[in-house]
């Protein structure tokens, strides 16, 4: 018996932002999930208006098993993630353990396929268009908990506000540009 897919159905039970008070608890598949659909459009848009030619669907995968070591590793939150370089190349060292775990559940046939997508290369076009996607994730999620007067999440939204418009990708811009408004919309305020 294999049981890599429940393994990864746990994701749903480990909360995302645990040491920050929030009013829409959010767990690390509707992460994924909001991740995918994130990078997806920055794949198109990237398509579409300039020219390139990413493979939406490989950077759909990817995005949508983006956190998948989180399943043994839990989530630790960034300011602890990145707090030194010790520290980020320990987490990062301790992720690749778990995602080896993980690919070890399938059956050897799968396993390639599967440690494409989970080991991704972070560096590649599609790898960064899914960071930018999660970096835009948080901040979807920072306007949320804002919108809901939960000021727990101004300075985050200031912080990774200030690092998206560093990111040098024309996607990302026409992303901010054009989709991120209407997510401090109310739902009657949508059009």
């Amino acid at each position: 018996m294999y049981s890599f897919f429940a393994y990864l159905d746990r994701m749903k039970y480990i909360n995302r932002w645990s040491l920050m008070r929030s009013n829409d608890r959010e767990n690390i598949m509707e992460h994924s999930a909001q991740v995918s659909m994130i990078a997806h459009a920055l794949a198109v848009i990237g398509n579409v208006y300039f020219g390139k030619n990413y493979n939406v669907d490989k950077v759909t995968t990817i995005a949508l098993f983006h956190e998948t070591s989180e399943v043994i590793t839990g989530d630790l939150p960034t300011p602890i993630k990145y707090y030194n370089p010790q520290i980020r190349d320990a987490y990062k060292a301790i992720e690749n353990v778990a995602n080896d775990k993980l690919i070890g559940m399938l059956p050897k046939e799968m396993q390639p396929v599967y440690a494409d997508i989970i080991k991704a290369d972070a560096t590649s076009p599609e790898g960064k268009l899914v960071k930018y996607a999660d970096k835009i994730s948080a901040y979807v999620k920072c306007l949320g908990e804002l919108k809901g007067s939960n000021n727990e999440f101004k300075k985050a939204k200031n912080t990774i506000e200030k690092d998206i418009e560093n990111i040098d990708s024309d996607e990302v811009k026409y992303f901010m540009q054009n989709f991120i408004a209407p997510y401090s919309l109310t739902l009657d305020e949508l059009d």
